[in-house]
């Protein structure tokens, strides 16, 4: 049986938090502009393409961002209307593609194989692409392939609001003059080993041996050397949206014993907050609910600036704990519910978060990762502040 040439889309909204602002305020198009904290040690959540040319990118200081570009517009930025016109556009794509998968807030992928036999891969991309155009003021980008890795490149050489396919038999063509900083896992301490080993271009890192890159780079090296060699055969995943996540725990004896309580919400906050960056999601409502010896259940819920920062969250349980636990009553189970759950390009709360913070929560996870979740722990409030909302009671 003839094996059939896949053909899969990626579609990227440009600058996505940037475009929705010059929707809500014509007169910010064309202007250098940053979304982001107003602090200097707030990061850049996302920046216009005349801010890039000055040399600001995502996740840069908010200090070294205005020092590169004095003259930008700083927005705080809105997620729950990112959010709106991310719905949008999947909404858009899924009601005419076979597969959807929403990578994140602004970007999908989708498998439209066997679509060639009836209207043209091409052309039905190029239509796609121009109704979310008009449904949705956006400007949106896309690469065609026979894979996810070469699509996505295929992408970004086509940005801002571009189109490219790469033809069936042209991928490592395509592929060979760029820089390895154009293959999706190449981060910077990866970008580093390869520039030492003489390796700058996609091309070079083809005419590597597989063995090599395995010897020197274990199994990211072998995943690496696929990439630069168009070899990715990784599907595209059916979108589906998990809308909440939650962790409940009944407790073997009822208690009013607010240290036992405090260490029980702490590594609930821990665990989901770990949970949500794992997926790269953030969330924008939370849930207590606490449940007392009688059974009596009492739940009290807020909205919450989208985050996946367990500090932040857990602020926000505390202070719930505090006016909800307003009877002097043996507790039987306590709960946490978070919700509105959306895919987010930054892991916490990005208008707000410092710099160090950011980068003390990656190392954290990146050792949960490697040695398990309960290696470590943070620590945030003392015990005095659970004890408080008994003495308030």
């Amino acid at each position: 049986m003839q094996e059939v040439n896949r053909h899969i889309v990626h579609m990227d909204l440009d600058s996505f938090f940037v475009s929705v602002e010059r929707l809500k305020d014509i007169r910010l198009k064309g202007k250098p502009i940053l979304v982001g904290g107003f602090s200097d040690r707030a990061v850049v959540a996302s920046c216009s393409y005349e801010a890039r040319q000055l040399g600001v990118h995502s996740a840069m200081p908010m200090r070294l961002a205005r020092q590169l570009c004095p003259e930008a517009t700083i927005i705080r930025g809105d997620m729950e209307e990112y959010a709106k016109y991310s719905r949008i556009v999947t909404e858009i794509i899924s009601e005419v593609a076979p597969v959807v998968e929403k990578a994140s807030i602004d970007e999908h992928y989708l498998d439209i194989t066997g679509l060639d036999r009836f209207f043209g891969c091409w052309q039905w991309t190029r239509e796609l692409r121009q109704r979310i155009i008009d449904h949705t003021g956006l400007p949106i980008s896309f690469g065609l392939s026979i894979n996810k890795t070469v699509s996505k490149i295929a992408t970004g050489q086509a940005k801002p609001d571009g189109e490219l396919q790469v033809p069936d038999g042209t991928e490592k063509i395509f592929l060979s003059p760029l820089s390895i900083r154009k293959i999706p896992m190449v981060g910077e301490k990866t970008y580093i080993s390869l520039r030492n080993m003489g390796i700058s271009k996609i091309g070079t890192l083809q005419q590597m041996e597989l063995p090599t890159m395995a010897k020197v780079m274990g199994q990211n090296g072998i995943m690496i050397w696929k990439k630069a060699n168009a070899l990715d055969d990784a599907p595209v995943t059916p979108y589906s949206e998990q809308k909440s996540m939650s962790k409940e725990t009944t407790f073997e004896q009822d208690t009013t014993d607010m240290e036992k309580l405090r260490k029980v919400l702490f590594r609930m906050v821990d665990e989901l907050a770990f949970e949500l960056r794992s997926m790269g999601k953030i969330t924008g409502c939370l849930t207590l609910k606490i449940r007392y010896a009688n059974f009596d259940t009492h739940t009290k819920q807020i909205q919450l600036p989208y985050t996946a920062s367990d500090k932040v969250i857990l602020e926000k349980v505390m202070d719930l704990f505090r006016k909800l636990y307003s009877r002097r009553m043996l507790i039987r189970l306590v709960g946490i519910r978070l919700s509105q759950l959306i895919h987010g390009s930054f892991q916490t709360d990005m208008f707000n978060d410092k710099i160090e913070e950011l980068n003390l929560l990656s190392a954290l996870d990146n050792i949960r990762v490697k040695y398990g979740q309960d290696i470590i722990k943070r620590a945030f409030l003392q015990t005095k502040d659970l004890k408080d909302a008994t003495q308030r009671s």
